[in-house]
């Protein structure tokens, strides 16, 4: 596997995460040894770092805050505050097309001055999240708003083990 350079590389055996764009996977590193994988989906509008293009971020991130410990499963956000709702078929249906961020929020901040850091580049600004979907929503395809989606099971995993400051590597 051929990654960039970090500068601060995580303490041996520390999880960092890859999210592999082509492959629409997500894969839980310990140092050099892939410990998990999950399938994602990204930006609809494909990968690119502008605010406002509906596209994922590439390069190098990090957890900047991990939201919603302890919330239940299905968990609805806005503006990253728990709405008090649980998602359901009901929930849906009373409000169609919502963009449905649920049960956990990794939100990420770019590491890459100029590439996904600061400007009109910035992810945290961006407000670019790994967060949970529906599960009519399918993974393994491009149909996001620009975030990383995981089915809420995966999230919940993944939500476990990237504290804030693990790094995340987004690629295509």
């Amino acid at each position: 596997m051929r990654t960039p350079r970090l500068e601060t590389l995580p303490p041996a055996g520390a999880p960092w995460l890859e999210v592999d764009i082509p492959a629409q996977r997500l894969v839980v590193w310990r140092g050099d040894t892939p410990a998990s994988s999950y399938a994602v989906s990204t930006g609809a509008a494909g990968t690119g770092q502008r605010e406002g293009s509906g596209q994922t971020p590439l390069g190098w991130h990090y957890v900047r805050a991990a939201i919603g410990d302890g919330l239940p499963v299905g968990a609805v956000f806005r503006g990253r505050r728990f709405t008090r709702e649980v998602y359901s078929e009901a929930l849906a249906a009373a409000h169609p097309g919502r963009d449905w961020i649920l049960t956990r929020i990794l939100w990420l901040c770019g590491l890459e001055r100029g590439i996904n850091r600061g400007g009109d580049v910035d992810s945290q600004r961006r407000y670019i999240y790994l967060h949970g979907t529906p599960p009519s929503e399918p993974m393994g395809e491009p149909r996001s708003h620009g975030c990383i989606r995981l089915r809420d099971t995966d999230l919940l995993a993944v939500f476990d083990l990237a504290v804030p400051g693990t790094p995340v590597w987004v690629h295509d």
